[in-house]
């Protein structure tokens, strides 16, 4: 099989030539994403292995004629139009579980730094010189309720972080887990009284369209009076005019945002604003965008919540049994 991988590291080349199981077949390492305007220069490709920075869709289905599976080195897939790989034949496989620990400790870094006000400490510091301690005053966790919005795999040992911070935690999930709620000592709750009744509301769910704007202008302002927002998820989950408008009024306290709607725009502005008429919502959310990166209150980070060298080895790891089982006509993490 001739697979295209697209977006690696040198040492994570090396890791996939490496490996006996994926021996025979033809490898093919680009230094690009995949989308329309960067297809591989052999199109008779049978797979391809990406990212979420990746966008395979219709068009780049066409230009590859041969293709029979696509591969995404994440959980997520909202970067790859599903119904087109049907209607072509082309299978979708993924990587179900890498790091529940890995993200769930960066979503804690970030509550956190909200909650001794971290980033302030230290450009007070290393910007200004300066030990004063005006305005740097935080909270205690230890006692607080931590809302926890989707209790899969990352939610969980995110719950089991909190316990040890000594929080409440309430949670809310679309298919509640009570036996893991009384083995974790966590009550569920609908969505709008989770807001109501967390200090701190950390997201973890997947990008659906059932989770679009799941927190929005409707809801958001249930939360309390100076509440945090903390998403590691994925950045349309959280409606951006909302958030802006509840941080900009003082409504809420702050957030942590690893990920952003419009997140590839945001990356790469110029190409974005050059490449036509961007839609004028594409367009607000964009300067939102970079007026919540200037918010003293928010903690804005690249997309990193996955990124640990174990994880990275856990997802390739992965990414090849998808591979050879796929190969072997015993397909694995098919989505």
């Amino acid at each position: 099989m001739r697979i295209a991988f697209f977006k690696l590291e040198d040492w994570q080349k090396e890791f996939v030539q490496s490996d006996k199981r994926l021996e025979g077949h033809d490898f093919l390492f680009y230094d690009t994403v995949l989308d329309k305007d960067n297809l591989p220069e052999d199109a008779s490709v049978e797979a391809v292995c990406v990212f979420v920075n990746s966008m395979v869709d219709k068009e780049v289905l066409e230009k590859l004629p041969n293709l029979k599976l696509v591969v995404t080195r994440s959980t997520g897939y909202d970067h790859i139009d599903l119904e087109a790989c049907t209607e072509k034949g082309v299978a979708v496989a993924n990587v179900p579980a890498y790091g529940e620990n890995t993200v769930a400790e960066f979503a804690f870094s970030l509550i956190t730094a909200l909650a001794r006000k971290i980033p302030q400490s230290y450009h007070r510091i290393r910007e200004e010189g300066s030990w004063n301690l005006d305005g740097l005053r935080g909270f205690d966790l230890k006692g607080k309720t931590l809302g926890v919005v989707g209790t899969g795999r990352i939610g969980k040992y995110a719950i089991k972080i909190a316990n040890g911070y000594g929080m409440k935690v309430i949670g809310f999930d679309a298919f509640p887990n009570e036996e893991m709620a009384k083995e974790l000592g966590f009550e569920y709750q609908p969505l709008e009284d989770t807001l109501k009744n967390s200090d701190v509301v950390t997201i973890h769910v997947p990008y659906l369209k059932e989770t679009h704007h799941l927190i929005n202008k409707d809801n958001i302002g249930l939360m309390k009076k100076g509440a945090y927002l903390v998403n590691t998820s994925r950045g349309a989950v959280v409606e951006t005019e909302a958030l802006f408008g509840a941080l900009k009024s003082g409504h809420l306290g702050g957030a942590g945002l690893d990920v952003f709607e419009e997140e590839g725009p945001t990356k790469d502005e110029l190409t974005f604003l050059v490449s036509g008429n961007p839609a004028e919502h594409d367009l607000k959310i964009l300067l939102q965008n970079h007026a919540l990166i200037d918010m003293p209150n928010v903690i804005v980070t690249p997309h990193n919540a996955f990124n640990t060298q174990e994880a990275i080895e856990r997802i390739l790891n992965t990414t090849v049994e998808d591979l050879k089982g796929f190969i072997d006509g015993k397909p694995v993490n098919i989505v």
